[in-house]
């Protein structure tokens, strides 16, 4: 355990073995960090939301083992809503991001340098957030997706693609993520061949649904993607 000149440990917070904390840190709150994590400086964790809600319930901040946060990072605690803001392991938040309040990160995700989370996003395993990626409160990201840098995403982004332009929009499957992380060459063609019926068949929303269903084999990847459209509440780019 290292910690630098000037950071500040609140007497609630629970530190995990062998991490790094580095000058003008501040953790605050009920706030627990898992083991081999790296906090860089002017990060501050567990503050209160700025969610003019907000009065005073006592919520938690949650983060994973492993997990790097860099400098200037903002990481709020949750409100009574959702009761907790959670990050998983291996999560690297890179310089000057955001997370708000009762936000859900998933493991393995990257958030490159100014992307923002307004309060109550969720982000699957494995996605990346580009560069100054606006993410809308309440919105989803679907798990191995991929947001271009400089976008904004106010409505769900499905599993296992490659979004950009404005507004958001679909543009393609992200097949070198799912290859580097070992997904076989027959789930990459199943959902390619899902994307199409729902993206590209000129089918409404129910129709492209059902089509996929019956004509896709029920692997996980399929049932995924099929469980993402149909649990979104604020629509898919």
């Amino acid at each position: 355990m290292k910690i630098g000149p000037y950071s500040i440990i609140g007497k609630n917070v629970q530190l995990g073995d062998d991490c790094y904390i580095g000058n003008n840190v501040t953790i605050t709150g009920n706030t627990t960090i898992g083991k081999k994590c790296k906090i860089f400086h002017s990060s501050s964790i567990g503050e209160i939301p700025q969610d003019l809600k907000f009065d005073g319930e006592k919520t938690k901040t949650i983060i994973g083992d492993n997990t790097t946060i860099r400098e200037f990072v903002t990481i709020n605690k949750g409100t009574n809503q959702l009761g907790k803001t959670e990050l998983g392991s291996n999560v690297l938040l890179m310089a000057s991001t955001h997370i708000a309040h009762d936000c859900i990160v998933g493991d393995n995700v990257i958030l490159s340098n100014l992307a923002t989370l307004g309060g109550h996003v969720e982000i699957g395993d494995w996605a990346v957030l580009g560069g100054g990626v606006l993410v809308h409160q309440f919105t989803k990201i679907g798990e191995h997706s991929l947001i271009g840098g400089g976008f904004r995403a106010v409505q769900d982004v499905p599993p296992y693609i490659l979004a950009a332009d404005y507004p958001l929009k679909f543009r393609g499957v992200n097949l070198i993520g799912l290859k580097r992380r070992g997904v076989s060459k027959e789930d990459r063609r199943l959902i390619k061949k899902a994307y199409k019926i729902f993206f590209r068949s000129g089918l409404n929303r129910k129709n492209a649904l059902e089509k996929i269903e019956s004509d896709l084999p029920e692997t996980n990847v399929v049932q995924n993607i099929l469980k993402f459209i149909n649990q979104s509440k604020r629509g898919i780019i």
